[in-house]
Formats: C-alpha cells, structure tokens, sequence
C-alpha cells in the first residue's frame, strides 16, 4: 500500500501549508467526498438530533478525521479515516474494530465493504444512498465513476485541515457567546465554525441539493460563519466568510488582508488559500480575515459587543 509523505518533525511554515492545486487531485477530493458522505450519513442515522445538526459533523484529529462515539444500543462506535496509514478504522465500546484500506476503488465498494464490516460487528443500520449539497448525485451502491485515491494529495489536504483546525480554534476561543464546535461537514466537504448573536433568524430559504428542513434549522438563529473549501470547478481552494442574515453594507465593509473580496454570487467574503500559504505570518493573516468579517457582521448588525473577549482585531 502507498504510504503518505511524511511532514518533517515539527513542520512549519509553508511545510505546514502546502500546495494543493484542485486540477491535480480533482478525481481523487470526488471521490474521498462520496466515502466521507456514506460515514456522515450513517453518523446522522444513528446520532440523536442536536441543535443546527451538530451531531453529523466529522472532527480533525492528529491522524485524519473521526466521528466520535456514535451510540447503537448499549454500545458505542466510532469511525476513523487515517491518512497516514490510509485506512478506515471502526472501533467499538466492547474492544472490537475492523479496517477498510483506502485506495482507488469505486465508492459502491467502499459503502459495501463499510456495510459489511459494521454489520460483522453487530451494527444494521440502513441510509438513504443519494449524495447531498453536490450536483453529480449517484446513489452510493450505483456509483463506479468515482475511484480515485492519490495518498499524496490526501496527506496535503489533512495537513491543511490541521492548521486551519488550531487558527480556528484560536479564533472560537475569543467568544464567549454560543458558538459552534470547529467541525467538518461532510456535505459540502468544509471545515466551519460558526458564531451566534443569540437572537433568531428569518426562516432560510433553502439551497439546491439539500432539504430546506436541513437549512431552517441550521439557520434557525442569526450566526456569523467561515470555513475553509478546498474549492471546485474553476473556483480554487479559499477560506470564507458571510453572515445570515446579511446586514445592510455588509458586501462593502472593508475587511482584511487586501487581497479579500466579496463574491456576489456566493454572497460571501473570500480569502484565497494561496494568499495565507505564501504569507510571512499565515496564522496572522487568517485571523485577520477571520476577525475583520466578524466585525463586519456583529457591527453592521449591532450583536453585544459583550460577547467577544477583548483581543487583537
């Protein structure tokens, strides 16, 4: 099995942000966003609801991403993607585990060989098949067009999420309002973390490919949000940043670095990733952008301004 580079012992700098053009691992971020979508999914089966659907989200861990404990019965399990090994691991509460090699093979095997594994373990669970928050929407069983794996590329956009995990932490620990865990949605393949002003939002009016009974209660409360997307199509990969509701000016306030911008179209300030990759300080430069369209929606919206720790802006 191919084994991921290894980052040198202590990596930093642009060793920890490295490239990651989308055109050079296109096939393979497809594909690794079917396999994620079945694990999410059978995680949303089996996980008691939580508010804005915080029990379906994905964590970065210090190997790949993981579910944490998701009851079945009087057990628990958890599921595991790690990216040095390249393997998915299911662990249970009563000491078993299987593992599933991740490697190019089309995504109807892996949801069957995923199946497989948990019902070994004692687990049913049963899943609506169909890819969300995407246009190409193969039901899982049915889908052989994605099968790709490159490891190499995998590792870059782990080690990516790394980083952007610990600045965003960083950034979450600076409000002392409700505020989102730093996540992983599997739908749209982004790490999020989300403020909250503590007053309610106009109901959302939906968005292609999802249930608008999904985007109601994610949205069900005024927020102030970003992320980081590893891109698609012509779009590269990018940190964002919008409000819902979006006040009044919010498209011309002026945020930081220069190099950020509105997009009309996604109704969200962009920050492309090669921008915070190539800087002196990356960290400095992201929690600028993270700070400065923060303020532009707790302003222009006047949240309290009791709910921020008194920091840097």
């Amino acid at each position: 099995m191919p084994r991921s580079p290894q980052a040198p012992p202590h990596a930093n700098g642009k060793q920890a942000w490295p490239l990651l053009p989308l055109k050079d691992w296109h096939d393979t971020y497809t594909t690794l966003h079917m396999w994620m979508q079945v694990v999410g999914k059978i995680r949303l089966k089996l996980s008691p609801m939580t508010n804005h659907w915080w029990q379906v989200p994905l964590y970065v861990t210090s190997r790949g991403l993981a579910t944490s404990p998701i009851p079945y019965d009087m057990r628990t399990f958890e599921m595991r993607f790690d990216f040095f090994d390249h393997r998915m691991h299911i662990d249970t509460s009563d000491g078993q585990k299987r593992s599933i090699d991740l490697r190019p093979r089309p995504v109807a095997d892996f949801y069957s060989e995923t199946l497989h594994a948990l019902r070994s373990l004692g687990i049913g669970v049963v899943i609506w098949t169909k890819p969300v928050e995407v246009e190409e929407r193969i039901p899982f069983e049915q889908d052989r067009a994605h099968a790709s794996y490159d490891p190499e590329y995998v590792f870059r956009w782990w080690r990516i999420l790394v980083q952007v995990d610990r600045v965003f932490k960083e950034f979450r620990s600076r409000f002392i309002g409700k505020a989102s865990p730093v996540h992983f949605f599997w739908g749209a393949f982004d790490v999020a973390v989300t403020r909250f002003s503590g007053r309610k939002a106009p109901e959302h009016p939906g968005v292609p490919n999802v249930g608008r009974f999904v985007m109601v209660e994610a949205y069900s409360q005024e927020v102030s949000s970003c992320g980081f997307w590893p891109g698609a199509g012509s779009e590269a990969a990018a940190f964002y940043a919008y409000a819902y509701p979006e006040p009044e000016a919010f498209h011309t306030y002026p945020v930081k670095p220069a190099e950020a911008y509105y997009d009309q179209n996604l109704r969200e300030f962009l920050l492309p990733y090669d921008v915070v990759r190539t800087a002196q300080d990356q960290d400095g430069v992201l929690l600028s952008f993270l700070q400065s369209t923060y303020e532009a929606a707790a302003k222009l919206a006047r949240w309290d301004p009791t709910l921020e720790r008194p920091g840097p802006s």
